[in-house]
């Protein structure tokens, strides 16, 4: 039985910090599987007509998470998805009851290639600080525990390939699923 018969339909979503390749792994990754792929920011600024960063200006982050989460569960009534979602997304407590519909995966990404990747970015409204990389670190430790209750752990390296990421996610995904259906013959 492949990956894709034991997933059974089941969507996969992408957490973890901005800058941490969620979703140009996600397309891959949809790829890879037959699936269709949604990133959330993407959404977001379509439902908005407007980008994350005057939604922010305009009304706020609470607004901006509100429609954030109203995506989220929009696209947790489908199957069959990779959903690379917004880095906050985790921070608020309703969106995991959309998350647990699927697989969550954590791509972890050390700071100093955060940092890297993000370095100049005037997209991100979080960052929009003289001392972005303190803003960086200081979110980062505020959602690393959230992010730690994924079901799937992913490290990202400079290095890495996409392909190589998708790669490892395929395998950690199947480890898990293989686990689920032990532990479910099991009992």
């Amino acid at each position: 039985m492949t990956l894709i018969d034991r997933l059974n339909g089941i969507n996969l979503y992408l957490i973890g910090m901005m800058g941490a390749g969620k979703s140009s792994t996600g397309a891959e990754l949809a790829q890879a599987l037959g699936y269709q792929f949604f990133d959330t920011d993407a959404v977001v600024e379509a439902a908005a007509g407007k980008p994350i960063a005057e939604i922010f200006a305009d009304q706020g982050e609470a607004a901006f998470r509100q429609l954030e989460t109203q995506v989220l569960a929009e696209l947790a009534t489908y199957r069959r998805l990779v959903v690379a979602t917004g880095g906050g997304i985790i921070t608020q407590q309703q969106n995991w009851s959309y998350l647990h519909h699927g697989i969550v995966v954590w791509l972890d990404a050390p700071p100093t290639l955060l940092q890297s990747r993000l370095a100049g970015d005037q997209d991100r409204p979080l960052l929009q600080a003289p001392d972005w990389k303190t803003q960086l670190t200081q979110l980062l430790g505020q959602r690393q525990p959230l992010y730690a209750q994924a079901d799937v752990r992913v490290w990202v390296a400079a290095e890495d390939s996409v392909g190589a990421i998708v790669a490892r996610i395929l395998a950690s995904v199947e480890e898990r699923v293989c686990a689920k259906a032990d532990s479910a013959r099991l009992n």
